[in-house]
């Protein structure tokens, strides 16, 4: 299949192409510098500019596609969450979503094969004693209501055979992500739990969401929303045991709550909001993770 890809040169998606292409498949990747993502880039992918914030999406680009995978979205945990900082976060998902349906609903002749959209696990509740699933309620809030406005946008098109909302978690993976900002601290024995550490993470390894996105596109089966994240979420005291066991180090040094309010700002949120959430439909699908256990998953990592 010709697949095209937004956030395609992101951490998620540069191992998605990878995968992609192993598995005789065939990647478009939108990038607002083709010329740099070329250079940069080591893959057999096509690059098709578009500044989303300037430009309607560019049509040509849908010319062949078969299915469309939406990854496109601004780090949440890149800055402070300033009124700017805020608004690129929004725009980079609901007005990047809403330009690429338009895209479809006005170039397409033919439906495309599927369409999967990213979201997030940010749009339930947090800090509640519930264990979450797919048809759970929603919250309200900053990040709620940006992964409400995502997926109302993705879930306008009609020019599909089917449609998948990935509400993504917590993703670990060597290179970025939550880890990345971890592991120099617990390789030097600093890393800690987060003050009670009985917030709970859920949380999925970078390979089981690259699986659990290549799955989506392959299998007619699939459709509706999924919450991407393994099926053991964990409480922070435990994620950190599991990775200082890891990288063979101490845990002894916990972080004050207050101090990452005074560091962080309301993007702390990210970091002491509690959550436990479930795969359900994934469970009930049949699909196996490779790495459903975080110590197993950070050993890997590490």
């Amino acid at each position: 299949m010709k697949i095209l890809i937004t956030g395609g040169t992101g951490f998620v998606g540069q191992r998605l192409v990878k995968k992609l292409y192993q598995s005789g498949h065939e990647a478009v990747i939108t990038t607002r510098n083709a010329q740099r993502a070329r250079a940069k880039e080591d893959t057999q992918a096509h690059f098709v500019e578009w500044d989303y914030k300037n430009e309607d999406f560019p049509s040509g680009a849908l010319e062949g596609i078969d299915g469309i995978i939406n990854l496109m979205g601004e780090n949440i945990s890149n800055k402070r969450w300033s009124d700017s900082q805020k608004k690129k976060i929004y725009d980079s998902r609901v007005l990047a979503t809403k330009k690429l349906v338009e895209a479809c609903e006005t170039t397409l002749s033919e439906p495309l094969d599927f369409f999967i959209s990213g979201s997030a696990i940010g749009i339930y509740p947090a800090n509640t004693d519930e264990t979450l699933v797919e048809t759970s309620p929603t919250a309200s809030g900053f990040l709620p209501d940006v992964c409400k406005d995502w997926e109302a946008e993705a879930l306008k098109i009609t020019k599909t055979k089917r449609t998948v909302i990935c509400r993504t978690g917590v993703v670990l993976g060597p290179e970025s992500g939550a880890l990345s900002k971890l592991l120099p601290l617990f390789k030097l024995g600093a890393g800690g739990p987060i003050g009670s550490g009985k917030m709970v993470m859920s949380w999925i390894h970078v390979e089981d969401l690259v699986k659990a996105l290549i799955t989506f596109s392959e299998g007619e089966k699939f459709q509706g929303i999924y919450n991407l994240v393994a099926p053991n979420p964990v409480p922070n005291k435990e994620f950190t045991k599991a990775l200082a066991k890891a990288v063979h180090r101490p845990a002894i040094f916990p972080a004050p709550p207050f101090m990452l309010k005074l560091v962080f700002g309301e993007m702390s949120s990210i970091i002491l909001d509690s959550q436990t959430i479930i795969p359900q439909k994934l469970n009930e699908e049949g699909f196996q993770f490779d790495h459903p256990e975080i110590y197993e998953a950070l050993q890997d990592l590490t």
